[in-house]
């Protein structure tokens, strides 16, 4: 089954009813009030929010914006864990970059206005990312890197994430992760290495095996 609908499924089951109609309060500008009347849970809801390819399994921002409000942290650490698990799948470049975002949420703090300005974030982003998170500090730190991957593109990079840190002199997250890079490559280069020496294994032992035979 699709991990994403298993994630709602799951979400679903854990909301109140007072919560679900917070969270319908909350659609109101994107479900018409017809189809809201008709949500009695919260398969209900984001079966439209499908339908109307509002969510989709990797675009979660907004299932994040529903559930912050409730602060429902064990919802929020299935979602957390859901991305996580699609980091991994990701290729290397986008695994790196998850890994950046992890290390910059959790030590750049109050700063990230100023490097979010550094990555070219326009203040009007900035000032709506505050509205949307508000007394929510990491999920501040971590919309305006989703903003800026989003818009930056193919050159959202960990370089960038690097020289972005180190002209705003913070340069010990910067170290951080570059640190963090260095160790994911040597473990990548270990591992490339390992299945090399395995292939080479086979080949050699194959001609054996089919003499034997």
């Amino acid at each position: 089954m699709d991990r994403f609908l298993v994630l709602l499924h799951s979400v679903s089951t854990g909301l109140t009813s007072g919560e679900l109609t917070e969270l319908k309060f909350l659609c109101q500008g994107r479900i018409s009030k017809r189809k809201l009347e008709r949500v009695q849970s919260g398969v209900d809801l984001f079966s439209v929010l499908l339908e109307q390819n509002e969510l989709d399994g990797e675009h979660t921002e907004l299932l994040r914006e529903l559930l912050v409000p409730l602060r429902r942290q064990d919802l929020l650490r299935l979602l957390d864990d859901y991305e996580a698990g699609a980091a991994e799948r990701a290729a290397p470049e986008e695994q790196d970059l998850y890994a950046a975002f992890d290390i910059i949420c959790d030590h750049v703090g109050k700063d990230w206005r100023r490097l979010a300005r550094q990555l070219k974030v326009s203040d009007s982003k900035i000032d709506a990312i505050e509205v949307k998170y508000p007394r929510n500090l990491t999920e501040q730190v971590r919309e305006s890197l989703r903003v800026w991957k989003s818009s930056a593109r193919e050159r959202a990079a960990v370089p960038r994430l690097v020289e972005a840190l180190r002209a705003c002199r913070l340069n010990l997250v910067a170290d951080l992760i570059e640190e963090r890079q260095q160790a994911r490559d040597l473990q990548r280069e270990n591992e490339s290495g390992s299945s090399a020496v395995s292939l080479m294994s086979w080949d050699v032992d194959a001609p054996s095996t089919r003499a034997s035979s």
